[in-house]
């Protein structure tokens, strides 16, 4: 045999034992790689069904599905006792509904008076978001007993009730700048100021988060100044 023609065969061998060892160590790397990845997924599956077994963190649950279901049951019942919407009422419905609660905002208006709607449409805006005071209107004019009895003057008033006791008002647009253009969040600012509404915390949270929280508590209970 032709001498060249054995050492090519030779080392054409030799390239081929080569080429077959690379491929069994590779073979070996990707092998061992996915074992660790399927340990890996298991540990995890493990520690996720540690964690979902934590008493602590059921009780957590737990204490926060009660809280929330509470205070749905407490929202549903103040909305029972007319909060939650702008309300109009009577002279004969005024003590009433006054007493009736605890946190109560009563705007004596004029119809004729634009700054009387003008309070009206931000006054209106607040009362959903503010479910813990009740928001009420009186026609100033059909109501002189009590425009008499609480000193009202000059209209819009905005009168702050607590336990049925005046504890404060709104003189027109005084505190709101004194101009026609405030905004909702102005007067909104002097109602947390005065401490007749509490923060806003339903403002913070995003429409998705709002409506998961509002299922889980379903899912929980159901297995200046115009004068007169």
């Amino acid at each position: 045999m032709d001498p060249d023609s054995v050492k090519s065969t030779l080392s054409n061998l030799a390239f081929g034992n080569v080429m077959a060892a690379a491929a069994r160590d590779y073979q070996k790397e990707v092998l061992a790689q996915e074992k660790a990845q399927a340990s890996s997924s298991v540990n995890q599956d493990i520690d996720l069904d540690e964690l979902m077994d934590d008493p602590e963190l059921e009780k957590l649950h737990a204490d926060r599905i009660a809280a929330l279901k509470k205070e749905a049951e407490k929202r549903q019942a103040l909305k029972r006792q007319g909060h939650g919407e702008y309300r109009e009422i009577s002279e004969g419905d005024f003590l009433g509904e006054v007493t009736g609660s605890e946190k109560v905002i009563c705007h004596f208006y004029h119809r004729e008076f634009y700054r009387c709607k003008i309070m009206d449409k931000h006054l209106k805006s607040l009362a959903p978001r503010h479910v813990e005071t009740k928001f009420l209107k009186l026609d100033a004019e059909n109501a002189p007993f009590f425009v008499t009895k609480l000193g009202i003057k000059t209209l819009p008033c905005v009168i702050l009730f607590r336990n049925g006791i005046a504890s404060d008002r709104l003189v027109g647009f005084q505190d709101l700048g004194g101009k026609d253009d405030f905004s909702t969040k102005a007067l909104e600012g002097f109602l947390l100021k005065k401490g007749i509404i509490k923060e806003d915390k339903e403002e913070e949270e995003d429409d998705d988060s709002y409506a998961d929280r509002n299922r889980t508590v379903r899912s929980s209970i159901n297995p200046d100044s115009d004068s007169d």
